[in-house]
């Protein structure tokens, strides 16, 4: 199997664990962000719930619905003619059982044009992964620290750090037997995600998690400095695009203010 192929297709991230070739992985829930990054070799396009607070302006990930992830969806997969599109289950979606579950993947993958879905959660979605697996539907777990929980973890914190770290890897295991074919840990300490990777045959996507995972994971609007709020401890910028659009937009105010634009160069002549 090719270690760049053509088209990303699930088995390929297992090939990659295998022969140790580490694979990215970015957000984005827009048609020209998800060309963009798929021109670039990002290898895996997550359509994430993150969309609810990074487009939609919501407080957290849980108000937004399924036809808004759907919408999201046909955004990127219209775009993508190389990366792996995955695309968040979002909260209310799986949680009531294996059958809500099943029907609402199927309506994601029938409309969204994702490759895979995916949903948080470890022991205790272990049978909603295995009926949407078992229906033909690829899934990506996610353990760790799972934002769809938040009010019950009481806020943004690690994961998996002493006695819980028991309960993340008996997580990522089960993640791995009801048939995912990966699984993201997010913001669990370097060494138990070390730990979960070596000790399962799914490839890790760390999000926080250190470097040993098999592949990485940022939200995109992190990765490219569009927030205004002080990135997580985990996340590196490689870019200011906040700024840049900040002081692009001054300049044409002003320049549309006092005359400046447009000019002769911007006109059409009789």
């Amino acid at each position: 199997m090719e270690l760049t192929p053509k088209l990303v297709r699930t088995a390929h991230l297992k090939e990659f664990k295998q022969t140790g070739r580490k694979f990215s992985c970015l957000t984005s829930y827009d048609h020209m962000t998800a060309g963009i990054f798929d021109e670039a070799g990002i290898d895996v396009i997550l359509v994430g719930d993150s969309a609810a607070d990074n487009s939609l302006g919501y407080s957290s990930t849980l108000p937004v619905t399924v036809d808004e992830m759907i919408s999201f969806g046909r955004a990127v997969s219209t775009a993508v003619k190389r990366s792996l599109v995955v695309i968040d289950m979002p909260f209310g979606s799986y949680e009531t059982g294996a059958a809500d579950a099943l029907a609402n993947a199927i309506k994601m993958m029938k409309t969204s044009g994702a490759a895979a879905v995916k949903l948080e959660g470890g022991e205790r979605s272990g049978a909603q992964i295995a009926a949407i697996v078992e229906a033909g539907i690829p899934v990506m777990g996610h353990v760790g620290f799972t934002p769809q929980s938040v009010n019950a973890l009481g806020g943004f914190k690690v994961q998996g750090r002493g006695e819980g770290a028991e309960q993340l890897i008996a997580d990522a295991k089960a993640v791995e037997a009801a048939g995912a074919f990966a699984v993201v840990l997010e913001m669990v300490p370097a060494e138990i995600a070390a730990q979960v990777t070596r000790e399962i045959s799914i490839p890790t996507i760390g999000i926080g998690a250190g470097p040993d995972t098999d592949g990485q994971i940022l939200v995109w609007t992190d990765f490219a400095g569009l927030s205004a709020q002080k990135p997580r401890k985990f996340v590196k910028r490689y870019a200011n695009i906040r700024e840049t659009l900040l002081e692009s937009a001054r300049q044409y105010a002003a320049e549309v203010s006092n005359g400046e634009f447009p000019t002769q160069d911007h006109s059409f002549e009789n």
